[in-house]
């Protein structure tokens, strides 16, 4: 995910470690082989555009996982509530990442569309799907849009759709910097387009607005109790211990709820999928008898045919010849 602000502070929320790099445009995410995606916690960097904007990249590995049904749903649940803490005020524009290498699959795209269970249907207003191994394309001499051509798989055509068909292609490979500049450039034209299209406005959910009212009114209360007079420090001590355990508190039911959001939602997929995938195998499954049907019948109609013949050439064969007397 990202969020961008038209003040110099922008954030981005994010899945995959060499795309946010690109964005940064330095190796801040370092990824190592063999280690496990869906273990690491979220973490946040940030870099500064030529003109002043600033750029919070928040890589999300766990999340790229959330409705797997073999991930820990309550360290997931903790991984989301913490990214919306960190884009504090919003996020401005959503990335999911897809490799043009990997054919995109039926339960990607259910995937994608139970997002919507979990943040909402705004959600997709603020989305831009970003395409890796832009090399390969062009070793094969290929553009994005040849790629996204007739052959393009329904549920990915889908999720553009829902996207306003907002993408971009990436080579996080390249060495070349005109082109790395050039690629992190038009993802950021598109993200400031979509920010016009929000009207400025970042999306916020009711997560996002309880977190922010709960730590809006937790730096308050500090503050006041900073303010009191005639309390010993143990005193002050001990108030912003209880507050800080009220807001801890808060923060875990926050936690709860995304989880059994996220368990519903997961349930709910998993259902769905099983359920198209039976539909899949009747609707194979009739046409397998539709064309043993059909073969049958030919098989039918061609021994019919056969015996026809048969029953013809022997009549010819069993009518004796008329000899013509000769008066």
């Amino acid at each position: 995910m990202m969020h961008v602000d038209m003040d110099p502070d922008t954030q981005y929320i994010k899945i995959c470690t060499t795309t946010g790099n690109s964005i940064l445009g330095r190796r801040a995410f370092k990824s190592k082989v063999g280690s496990s995606e869906d273990t690491k916690t979220c973490e946040m960097q940030r870099t500064m555009l030529k003109d002043g904007q600033v750029v919070n990249v928040i890589y999300t590995p766990a999340i790229a996982r959330l409705f797997d049904s073999s991930a820990d749903f309550e360290f997931v649940s903790k991984e989301i509530v913490k990214c919306i803490g960190m884009a504090k005020d919003g996020i401005h524009a959503v990335l999911i990442v897809f490799s043009v290498r990997n054919r995109f699959s039926e339960e990607e795209g259910a995937e994608i569309h139970s997002l919507e269970s979990l943040f909402g249907k705004k959600v997709f207003d603020y989305m831009i799907v970003v395409f890796t191994r832009g090399d390969e394309l062009e070793d094969n001499d290929e553009t994005l849009e040849d790629y996204l051509g007739p052959e393009c798989p329904k549920p990915l055509k889908e999720i553009l759709q829902l996207c306003d068909n907002r993408r971009v292609l990436f080579d996080n490979k390249t060495k070349d910097a005109a082109k790395r500049t050039e690629q992190v450039g038009k993802l950021l034209s598109l993200v400031d387009f979509m920010i016009l299209q929000n009207g400025g406005q970042p999306y916020i959910d009711e997560i996002f607005a309880e977190l922010k009212k709960r730590a809006t009114k937790l730096r308050d209360q500090q503050v006041e109790v900073d303010s009191l007079k005639g309390y010993s420090k143990r005193e002050i001590s001990e108030l912003k211990e209880q507050m800080k355990k009220s807001y801890e508190d808060q923060l875990k039911r926050s936690i709860e709820m995304v989880e059994s959001k996220l368990k519903e939602t997961t349930t709910r997929l998993e259902q769905q999928l099983a359920e198209e995938h039976l539909a899949r195998l009747k609707a194979e499954g009739a046409a397998q008898l539709a064309q043993i049907k059909s073969n049958e019948e030919i098989f039918n109609l061609r021994e019919k045919l056969e015996r026809g013949q048969r029953e013809t050439e022997e009549l010819r064969n069993g009518v004796p010849k008329l000899q013509c007397p000769i008066l």
